[in-house]
């Protein structure tokens, strides 16, 4: 692969992955309820979903979602819903609740991986994107490598940028009445992430 044609896809993905989605706001409500230290499972939960999200891209699944509305909506509905659903207990919870029983890590890996590969923009984003960047005429297997570490690695990079900022905006507010408000700040992020994405319509 050329240098040039990795960089050109590289600035393309830096910028897109930096536009906030439901990934982002996930990442952003788990920061602001736990802190920074969420990142440490948010993160990985995070580059798990988009390298899963990309190999089945490129393995066809992409092509098949861009091609059936049916299994289009059918996925997309579920991550709405899930968003909805952990956006709802987010602003539900107080922080004597927060603070007596956190997230495991596991849960903050298990839903930050559900969101993100729950994406189906994301997948044909994927197939309608990567191939652009991909030489046919030269082997595919470490060109595709390539392109896919590249953006998981960015892709992981901008969700622990964004955490950290949201950990730290979240340290500083330690008043019961903050906490409450940052529960609910948070959760409003999640649902309207939720209610966007099932709004959401399918690339023609």
């Amino acid at each position: 692969m050329l240098f040039e044609t990795w960089l050109a896809f590289a600035i393309a993905s830096a910028v897109l992955v930096a536009i906030p989605g439901p990934t982002v706001m996930l990442v952003v409500s788990f920061a602001l309820g736990q802190g920074r230290r969420s990142a440490w499972a948010t993160v990985p939960g995070v580059a798990l979903g988009d390298l899963v999200a990309m190999v089945i891209s490129l393995a066809g699944a992409g092509a098949v979602l861009a091609a059936s509305a049916t299994a289009f909506t059918v996925l997309k509905l579920a991550g709405a819903v899930y968003l909805i659903w952990l956006g709802y207990g987010l602003w539900r919870s107080t922080p004597k609740t927060l603070e007596a029983k956190p997230a495991t890590g596991r849960r903050l890996f298990r839903d930050s991986f559900t969101v993100t590969v729950l994406n189906p923009k994301g997948i044909v984003f994927f197939i309608a994107f990567v191939p652009q960047f991909i030489n046919t005429s030269a082997p595919l297997l470490p060109q595709t490598s390539i392109l896919i570490a590249t953006f998981v690695a960015l892709g992981s990079l901008n969700a622990l940028l964004w955490a950290l900022a949201a950990g730290t905006m979240r340290d500083r507010l330690t008043s019961i009445r903050a906490q409450r408000m940052i529960g609910r700040v948070g959760g409003s992020f999640l649902i309207l992430a939720g209610l966007v994405t099932a709004l959401t319509r399918r690339v023609a």
